[in-house]
């Protein structure tokens, strides 16, 4: 075999393992292709009902995740806003607090378990810098709706 095939395959599949070249799941052409970073529920699902606890999964496309702290170029981490509305102007040029209605995910956490009340829950992810501050323009989720019974 050519050995610079060898090579290029081995740093593709190098560049994919830590997340720099993906490759797109069915279905996942047209997110891909859309501009700028997303973030996006992978579960649950709008309008999904629900047991507890309850698992959410959150999705990116067009950065990393990295922990708190980390002072690394096109990463950051997630933010879940949990029964508030979506963040004002004003709290998109600060460092999110964290408190029952914003749960920070600084460790570089990609899903959770959530304890939710039974009845409609709003949930929306929203990424964050190494300091807790959304980013300019904001990577954020839409608002979705889900009934844990």
């Amino acid at each position: 075999m050519n050995p610079r095939i060898v090579v290029l395959t081995a740093v593709v599949v190098a560049l994919s393992v830590i997340g720099l070249v993906k490759f797109p799941f069915a279905g996942e052409e047209e997110a891909l292709a859309a501009p700028g970073p997303q973030v996006y529920f992978i579960a649950p699902a709008d309008s999904e009902k629900v047991t507890g606890p309850v698992r959410v999964v959150f999705g990116l496309k067009g950065m990393g995740v990295a922990p708190a702290g980390t002072d690394k170029p096109g990463t950051g981490h997630h933010h879940l806003l949990i029964d508030r509305p979506p963040l004002s102007e004003d709290e998109l040029k600060e460092s999110l607090p964290a408190d029952e209605h914003i749960k920070h995910f600084g460790g570089g956490q990609t899903e959770t378990e959530l304890e939710l009340t039974p009845g409609t829950h709003t949930l929306q992810l929203v990424f964050g810098d190494m300091n807790h501050v959304p980013f300019d323009p904001p990577v954020m989720s839409a608002v979705i709706t889900i009934i844990v019974e």
